[in-house]
């Protein structure tokens, strides 16, 4: 799992980059065009079988349709004024991908920096949680959404579906949703998704995912003599340094983000040159808090 991440983390860096240069050249692209161009960079890759669902790729407004699915002759195309969102995933023979990033080929608005923000601050609380074995998955899930809860905002999604092992891309019993009923405890070995958003109705939609893996944390206190778990990052892959309001965000926040970009390009830049790997260069640098 963490090889075929690593690949395809390569193919995304290509994808990206032949992208942003479409869009910065006026070149005119449906989401269709955008999906089928990832599909290419991915097919190249050694052990790719296919796409691990059908990718959702979403301008504006249509990034608000949470399972939106771009179709040819109805879909839109990639406005560089807006947030554009990309869920997508594939099925290699050593594991399986999902992930989701937003980005803006403009400038964002204030808003749109703000909702990005508090996204991204609930994507770093579950990331960094550390809970007792037979924690059920439906205890984490307020972790993510603290952060837009402070200011009225939610999402109508689970924050993290099961992932299979180069089997289903939504593979239980595990979740991480606000849906109680599922009280499958997390365990070691398992793989779930952190994928907290916010969708702003015919204006747009933010997704932040990355795959985790539970794993047994070394904590100083083992308090009732059990386990205590947290997560080990499967996906390696930059989060737009532009979108995030530096004014909302923690010292710890930005350390954690500045952490896992510098792994970002530790693991990826190997794999990538030219052009791409100038991208994830630009797309991996230090931010400050001004």
């Amino acid at each position: 799992m963490q090889n075929c991440h690593l690949r395809d983390a390569a193919a995304l860096a290509q994808f990206w980059c032949w992208l942003e240069e479409e869009i910065h050249n006026n070149v005119e692209l449906t989401e269709v065009d955008v999906a089928d161009k990832l599909l290419e960079f991915r097919a190249k890759k050694e052990g790719f079988l296919d796409t691990s669902f059908d990718t959702i790729s979403g301008s504006g407004a249509n990034g608000a349709i949470i399972h939106y699915r771009a179709e040819r002759g109805s879909c839109s195309v990639v406005d560089p004024n807006k947030l554009f969102l990309l869920d997508s995933g594939a099925q290699y023979i050593d594991g399986i991908t999902d992930i989701t990033r937003t980005v803006h080929f403009g400038e964002p608005t204030a808003r749109e920096k703000e909702c990005f923000t508090r996204v991204l601050k609930g994507h770093i609380a579950l990331d960094q949680a550390v809970f007792p074995e037979n924690t059920p998955g439906f205890v984490l899930d307020a972790f993510a959404r603290s952060s837009p809860w402070k200011i009225g905002l939610d999402y109508r999604h689970g924050t993290g579906h099961g992932v299979g092992a180069a089997l289903n891309v939504h593979e239980g019993p595990q979740s991480i949703s606000y849906r109680y009923g599922n009280t499958t405890p997390l365990q070691k070995g398992m793989i779930v998704s952190n994928e907290p958003g916010y969708y702003e109705d015919h204006a747009f939609g933010i997704r932040i995912e990355n795959l985790l893996h539970v794993q047994e944390i070394n904590t100083p206190n083992r308090y009732g003599g059990i386990e205590y778990l947290g997560f080990e990052k499967l996906t390696f892959f930059p989060i737009q340094a532009k979108l995030v309001d530096i004014t909302l965000i923690s010292d710890d926040e930005i350390e954690w983000l500045n952490n896992y970009h510098s792994q970002v390009w530790e693991k990826v830049s190997p794999l990538v040159e030219g052009s791409a790997r100038q991208w994830l260069w630009n797309n991996t640098r230090v931010i400050h808090k001004r």
